[in-house]
C-alpha cells in the first residue's frame, strides 16, 4: 500500500506542475487575435482532453486493488508523458 500511495503522491505532484503550466498557457489567450487565438483554443481543447485522461487514470489507480495497481502504472506514465509533450509543443508554438 505504501508504494501505491507514494506513486500516487508523485503523480499528483507532477500533474499539479503541469496544471500550473497549462494555466499559464491558457492565460496567454488574451494576447492573441485571429488565427493565433483559434490555434491556441485548439491546443487548449486538446490539452484539456489529456488532463481528463490523466485524471481518469488516477481514479483507476485509486480504485485498483493492491495486487494489480502496478499494472496500471504504464498507462498512467504514458498518459502523463503525452500530456507533458503536448503542453510543451503548444507552449513552444506560441513563443515570441
Amino acid at each position: 500500500m505504501e508504494k501505491k500511495d507514494a506513486y500516487h503522491e508523485k503523480i499528483d505532484a507532477e500533474l499539479e506542475i503541469i496544471q500550473a503550466q497549462f494555466n499559464e498557457f491558457k492565460a496567454q489567450a488574451h494576447k492573441l487575435d485571429g488565427d493565433a487565438r483559434s490555434r491556441h483554443a485548439r491546443h487548449v481543447a486538446e490539452i484539456e482532453q489529456h488532463v481528463a485522461d490523466a485524471k481518469a487514470k488516477l481514479l483507476e489507480l485509486n480504485q485498483a486493488h493492491e495486487d494489480v495497481w502496478e499494472q496500471i502504472v504504464a498507462g498512467i506514465e504514458n498518459t502523463r508523458k503525452v500530456l507533458q509533450s503536448t503542453l510543451e509543443d503548444a507552449v513552444t508554438s506560441f513563443k515570441d
